[in-house]
């Protein structure tokens, strides 16, 4: 798998789908302990019904990537990805414009990336956090639970090369005290002109429908809402029909 660099890290990364002339790349972040392979075959479908070619990778941190060096994150590690790093990544790639596809952490990087005013066709955010929830840290509180008394290492371990350092690289900073007080609303939403499709299932664990309600109310570009039945935290694996449906007529539309 070919390497890139981003903010000074080694990052693991794949094209999927074959180059389209006039088409936008499409980029996938994925979710807090999120990987290329934990996509599954998502962005391959997406890529073959829109025409384009898409950018899935691993940020640091995760996956075939540089395993994280710090003793732990710091509160605004989603800012440090959507400022610096994703920045750098789309600079070295040689990335202009793209559709951005994110799940969880990764939506809440992609809305910051383009709520800075970096250049995006639009936004696909997939289980966003744009503030903090308590049932999302009491979730978190559980799956720290879980990582110890489960199998969850060994299932992470089939992603990650040190599945440690990714879970407690994420579990630590949510459930820090100082992070309680995150919010992008105010600072980037309003600042967000391209189209945005905002999806969350209903039995979402981490959050809350407020999460899409409070982006469609202040974001400024065109705002579509997708609020999922049966679904938790992961749509595009729980209702991957509908959601690839949704993705895929979103994309069309801007293309």
């Amino acid at each position: 798998m070919p390497l890139a660099t981003a903010a000074g890290r080694s990052i693991s990364y794949e094209w999927v789908g074959s180059q389209a002339s006039g088409k936008p790349a499409l980029v996938f972040l994925h979710e807090g302990l999120g990987s290329i392979r934990q996509w599954r075959d998502f962005p391959r479908q997406v890529a073959a019904a829109t025409g384009c070619r898409a950018l899935v990778y691993d940020r640091y941190g995760y996956g075939q990537s540089d395993v994280l060096a710090e003793a732990r994150r710091g509160v605004r590690f989603m800012h440090d990805e959507a400022l610096s790093a994703l920045p750098d990544l789309l600079r070295g790639l040689q990335v202009e414009n793209p559709i951005l596809v994110g799940h969880s952490d990764g939506a809440s990087i992609a809305l910051i990336h383009a709520g800075a005013g970096h250049a995006v066709r639009g936004v696909v955010a997939m289980a966003p956090h744009v503030f903090i929830e308590p049932v999302c840290l009491a979730s978190i509180a559980k799956a720290a639970q879980a990582f110890e008394t489960t199998d969850l290492k060994d299932r992470l371990g089939r992603y990650h090369r040190d599945a440690r350092k990714t879970f407690y690289g994420w579990a630590d900073v949510w459930l820090d005290r100082n992070f309680v007080s995150w919010d992008i609303r105010d600072d980037y939403l309003p600042r967000i002109t391209s189209p945005v499709l905002a999806i969350q299932g209903r039995d979402d664990i981490y959050g809350t429908m407020r999460q899409l309600d409070d982006i469609a109310r202040q974001v400024k570009g065109p705002c579509e809402l997708l609020k999922l039945e049966n679904c938790g935290h992961a749509p595009f694996r729980e209702q991957p029909e509908k959601t690839l449906d949704a993705v895929t007529r979103f994309i069309k539309g801007l293309t």
